[in-house]
């Protein structure tokens, strides 16, 4: 049970792009929406919204006390778990995710810096000096949650590498946008304060280090750690930033599984309250702190704080007069113009740029077009913009003219983005089913092929090792590789299909973890034979019979570099629209190989690869 649990959570510390997750973006983007909508309508309703928004509100213990109005309360206080849940997941995605492959993150990250720089360019033209220009920090942020949404509402049909490259360049954005509101919008410092912050921090380090679990003594040391950095004159948001970045991420070590089975035993064996926490704390151990704070915490973030922050921040009077005070300002076309087309031409410009450098680093199935309808969507600001704004400006009226110039940006920039994507689709119609040619050409350098590597005929195979159609199919292969013999060259790509089979996952990454020791082959050849046994500890034993480094071999799976490998077949065979186990491509010499229909019997697949030779 604490194996299969130890596998799933493996699969869930990925970065969230291989599930179909569109449901829940379009849910919190909703979400979102909705709160902006009831701000902007109790705002231009009577003056109840400033009255209650700026309520004061203290907190007192003994002789000390804050007082904060309600809207600050939220942006100072609420907004510290925004920060920490995105926290997290940058140290995530540096730790175990996308950013720690740099072939795989080189265009994103470069992308996302073009399009912190130039937006901050743009307004800076627009607003040189003055209480304006101290506003740049307004433009350089995307929303992640808004674009999501938007994304699966108005883009195209097969994004899911799309995807990838949004969430990657959101995670590298919020890098640049946290340290921008560190660096620039902190003043007055107290250091003295500021280093009782910092020993907060220390701390927290500690309790990990000697293991406390209970959450109330790091809330007790958190809520300290806040006020202390709220009196040094730094945001006290970031709080949640340095905490969630001191915080570990790993994927489940075996020992700790195993122990945490054993204790699970124990209970079983004598169900009482000791072992019931013994059984609770070993299973919790066994699972990066990271992981299960981010799974618990994000619904919250989503569909409560991000909403309450719209509707404390999002609030404008849209009377005649503050429009047309709007419209003639520098500062909010600054806003727009930053975010709308600084955004869209920084991270076009940067993708274009590096395709034409380095080919190869933008991956199949991620069209100029995708990219450039991405770029446009990314120009919606929203959540960090409303932040800074409320950071940099002391002005209401200019403050106002800013949220004007964010709200309009996050249309324009939606409307852009639609537009993109339906020329595109116009301009480029398919003239045949998605996935109908490999999308991937076969790559020596990293594909996994059996046979001579220059055979000119060739045969791809999309499997999932739990499948018992791709086991049935393999026998059907020593038919096929006996008819063609040297003319045939076969390669193996993974669609682990996780739903339907919850040791497939796990076993493509093994597979993968014994290639990374030049027994892939091996290793293949007794998955798919045993492929009714795939348990953590039938697959270390299959790793011991090659001969394997158990201790590298556990290593390499739990690094979650072959795990990446294994998501990229996943997101070809999506973008595919491949469905369903196993597929097979088919090519002849100097041909790209076509995706096979009907039965896979040895019959059939020779009778195809006779017809493309």
């Amino acid at each position: 049970m604490v194996a299969e649990q130890s596998r799933l959570r493996r699969a869930s510390m990925r970065l969230a792009v291989l599930r179909d997750d569109t449901g829940d973006d379009k849910l919190a983007a909703g979400f979102l929406l909705a709160a902006t909508a009831l701000a902007l309508l109790w705002a231009n309703i009577g003056d109840s919204y400033a009255t209650f928004w700026h309520t004061p509100v203290s907190v007192q213990i003994g002789d000390y006390g804050i007082t904060l109005d309600v809207k600050h309360w939220v942006n100072d206080a609420l907004m510290t778990l925004f920060f920490f849940v995105v926290g997290l997941e940058v140290k995530r995605e540096l730790a175990i995710g996308e950013l720690t492959d740099r072939s795989r993150a080189a265009v994103p990250l470069v992308a996302a810096a073009a399009g912190l720089a130039l937006p901050a360019l743009v307004f800076l033209l627009l607003n040189p000096t003055g209480e304006e220009a101290r506003a740049w920090g307004v433009v350089v942020s995307t929303d992640t949650a808004f674009v999501l949404g938007a994304l699966a509402l108005v883009g195209p049909k097969n994004a899911a590498r799309l995807r990838v490259f949004v969430l990657t360049l959101a995670v590298a954005d919020d890098i640049g946008a946290l340290t921008i509101i560190a660096v620039f919008y902190t003043e007055d410092l107290s250091f003295g304060f500021l280093m009782l912050g910092g020993l907060g921090l220390l701390v927290i380090m500690q309790l990990r280090r000697l293991e406390v679990w209970r959450g109330v003594a790091y809330f007790v040391v958190a809520a300290a750690t806040w006020v202390a950095f709220f009196e040094s004159g730094v945001h006290p948001t970031l709080v949640g930033v340095l905490i969630a970045l001191i915080l570990p991420v790993y994927a489940p070590r075996r020992s700790e599984v195993e122990q945490a089975g054993a204790l699970a035993r124990a209970f079983r064996q004598s169900p009482s309250s000791d072992h019931a926490r013994a059984a609770q704390l070993g299973v919790l151990r066994a699972v990066s702190m990271n992981d299960r704070l981010l799974r618990f915490y994000q619904p919250y973030t989503a569909y409560l704080v991000v909403p309450i922050f719209a509707l404390a921040n999002a609030g404008v009077e849209l009377s005649g007069q503050t429009l047309r005070q709007a419209i003639s300002s520098p500062l909010t076309w600054g806003v727009v113009l930053g975010l709308v087309v600084g955004k869209f031409v920084g991270i076009t410009g940067a993708t274009w740029l590096m395709r034409r450098l380095q080919p190869a680093s933008v991956p199949p199935g991620l069209p100029f077009a995708h990219v450039a309808g991405g770029a446009a969507l990314a120009g919606i600001g929203f959540t960090i913009s409303l932040f800074i704004v409320d950071l940099a400006i002391e002005s209401p009226l200019l403050a106002n003219e800013a949220r004007v110039g964010v709200l309009f940006a996050a249309i324009l920039a939606t409307l852009s983005g639609w537009a993109i994507f339906r020329i595109s689709d116009w301009r480029t119609p398919p003239t045949e089913p998605a996935g109908t040619h490999l999308l991937r050409p076969v790559d020596p350098a990293r594909d996994h092929i059996r046979g001579p590597v220059d055979a000119p005929l060739t045969l791809v195979e999309y499997g999932d090792f739990e499948c018992p159609f791709c086991s049935k199919a393999t026998g059907s292969l020593r038919e096929v590789f006996e008819h063609f013999g040297p003319s045939l060259r076969y390669v193996f790509r993974h669609l682990p299909k996780e739903q339907e089979h919850p040791s497939a996952r796990y076993a493509a990454e093994a597979s993968e973890a014994a290639g990374a020791q030049g027994r892939f082959w091996e290793m293949h050849d007794l998955l798919f034979r045993h492929s009714d046994a795939l348990g953590e500890d039938d697959i270390y034993r299959y790793a011991e019979a090659l001969g394997l480094d158990l201790d590298r071999f556990e290593k390499d799976l739990r690094t979650d570099e072959y795990g990446l490998r294994v998501d990229d077949d996943v997101l070809d065979a999506r973008t595919s629209e491949i469905g369903m186990t196993p597929t097979f491509y088919l090519g002849g010499p100097g041909q790209d190989p076509m995706r096979h229909t009907g039965p896979f019997d040895a019959a059939s697949l020779i009778a195809g690869l006779e017809r493309n030779r």
